[in-house]
């Protein structure tokens, strides 16, 4: 009996040892990882710092590089986003709710959720292509921000189904079946219960998913995203009944990152500063993007609490 305790000692001893070691080579990887994206950022601030002022904000592309801005890509990188979140998530979040919840489990459902999971790994390339043929041409949307903010939709949208659909899975049954025994339907019980609880999960999946489309180059270029553009696209908001204007849908566009290899294409140093300035203010979007999720997300959870 003895000996048996000190085998056992001798193991949880071991063990210990070892989990120490997989603790300090995780910390070694993070700290890599972490340490590179500093030294990076860093780089980039130092190099775009110079041009971070109010005319870069302001001023339209400009072959001078002194006088170049990013006017016209925020603003387009603003509204093809707008479009791309309008579309993706609603669709995305009713359509992995569909899946979860209501879709019955044969040939067709396992088929669809195959395709579902193989297109969140596909190149965006191929969406570009895709884009092209269908709303360019084929729905004659033409090379507008509604075509870009469709194309970047259909980016997105396995990523948002997938998250919902893992998100609703992390939900105890038990939440299901005390709602059930209560009487309610099954609509009331995806309302009231499933969606709420599963918020957090939902709007991470959201947001990794726009993080990703703000920074697609692309498909934006297949679809003949312009590179130097000097005027701005009508607002969605006008002063005229009915006060809302969907003119700005077909209007030509650029956004931050091809306006960023255009810059990067030129030769000139200063064309380069511009080109990490606008990397920052892209960095601070995407941040910016994620501090919102993160707040909405703890602000559902402790709605759930009370």
């Amino acid at each position: 009996m003895t000996q048996d305790m000190q085998e056992i000692r001798r193991l949880v001893a071991r063990g210990k040892q070892w989990d120490k070691v997989f603790v300090i080579i995780g910390l070694i990887c993070l700290m890599i990882g972490v340490l590179t994206l500093a030294v990076l950022l860093a780089g980039l601030v130092q190099d775009g710092a110079g041009r971070l002022n109010w005319d870069f904000f302001t001023s339209f592309p400009s072959r001078r590089a002194e006088n170049a801005g990013i006017l016209s890509a925020i603003v387009g990188s603003s509204l093809v986003m707008l479009l791309t979140a309008i579309t993706a998530i609603p669709l995305g979040v009713a359509a992995g709710v569909y899946l979860e919840e209501y879709a019955r489990r044969n040939w067709v459902t396992e088929i669809i959720e195959i395709n579902v999971n193989n297109l969140a790994g596909v190149p965006s390339i191929i969406y570009g292509l895709l884009a092209l043929g269908l709303f360019v041409y084929a729905l004659d949307f033409g090379q507008s921000i509604l075509s870009a903010g469709l194309t970047l939709a259909l980016l997105i949208l396995p990523i948002i189904i997938v998250a919902t659909r893992e998100a609703i899975r992390a939900i105890p049954s038990s939440i299901r079946e005390g709602a059930y025994a209560l009487g309610a339907t099954r609509w009331q019980m995806v309302r009231d219960h499933i969606i709420p609880y599963s918020t957090g999960g939902i709007l991470t999946g959201v947001i990794i998913g726009l993080a990703r489309a703000i920074g697609e180059t692309a498909p934006i270029i297949t679809i003949g995203a312009l590179t130097f553009i000097a005027f701005l696209p009508e607002a969605p908001i006008s002063t005229q009944f009915p006060f809302v204007s969907f003119e700005w849908l077909k209007s030509p566009f650029t956004v931050m990152p091809i306006q960023m290899f255009n810059w990067m294409s030129r030769p000139q140093a200063a064309f380069q500063e511009n080109a990490a300035a606008a990397g920052v203010i892209l960095v601070v979007m995407t941040l910016v993007m994620n501090g919102a999720a993160i707040w909405l997300r703890l602000r559902y959870r402790k709605r759930i609490k009370w």
